[in-house]
């Protein structure tokens, strides 16, 4: 149950805060590897962008992603929350002698987060395509035209192989600071192989650190870092509100 509930909590807060993953992503991948001031700027900040996608794509553009952004949410916090909450629940996170160990806290809560981004990663990548998608005037990194999330699975797969729906993993590592994560998801190749180095933009997490910076400059790296910070507040409270409401409704009904 506790992985049940921490997915649907999580679920709960996306639907109130995809629109501003939407604008994050859009503004990240904008003048991806362009040195500022040699790109045109359609999103100048995140009341821009808003105003801008609703405008030009249409009010229901800001909850593209929304199927893909919902079953990620579901896997990996139900699997970070559900994971923590089973260990708390048998004891592991306490000594031999009953008292609290923050070492084991650590621990436990590193190793949920790191197994549910993993797990999720995927649904991330399918996630970013289809809200990086967007009318040309306005487009802004690759646009991979996918009908949706199945779809987009399917292409990936195909086209990249079972390696490729993981290729943005580890690029959640710096997502707060920087872009690598969603610029590493949305990268094409003019290979047909993932493990081809040849012709890919990146070639990985601390490459894509690099081009960025070099390219775009140190505040290349924080892009979109507005609409992340006005995501991710509510979206933590909204999400733990919500886990500890279905959790006090569970308990008050299995009594």
């Amino acid at each position: 149950m506790d992985f049940l509930m921490s997915g649907l909590a999580a679920c709960g807060a996306c639907v109130f805060t995809n629109p501003l993953e939407v604008v994050k992503t859009r503004m990240q991948l904008q003048g991806e590897l362009q040195a500022p001031g040699t790109y045109q700027r359609h999103y100048r900040n995140v009341f821009h962008a808003f105003f801008t996608i609703g405008k030009v794509d249409g009010l229901a553009a800001l909850q593209k992603g929304l199927a893909p952004a919902l079953l990620y949410q579901f896997l990996m916090n139900g699997i970070r929350l559900g994971t923590y909450g089973l260990a708390e629940a048998k004891g592991y996170l306490h000594t031999a002698e009953g008292a609290h160990s923050p070492i084991r806290s650590a621990a436990a809560g590193a190793l949920a987060g790191v197994l549910g981004a993993y797990l999720g990663s995927p649904i991330y990548m399918v996630k970013t395509h289809l809200q990086a998608q967007a009318a040309s005037e306005i487009a802004v990194g690759h646009q991979y035209k996918h009908q949706g999330m199945f779809q987009a699975l399917a292409r990936i797969g195909q086209k990249h192989g079972l390696v490729g729906l993981w290729r943005g993993a580890l690029g959640g590592l710096p997502r707060v600071i920087a872009g690598s994560s969603t610029q590493l998801c949305t990268f094409s190749s003019t290979k047909d192989l993932i493990t081809q180095w040849e012709g890919l933009m990146y070639r990985g997490v601390l490459d894509a650190l690099l081009q960025t910076a070099r390219t775009e400059g140190v505040f290349g790296m924080y892009k979109g870092i507005g609409a992340s910070y006005f995501r991710l507040g509510p979206h933590t409270i909204l999400s733990l509100f919500f886990w500890d409401q279905l959790r006090s409704l569970y308990y008050a009904y299995a009594k």
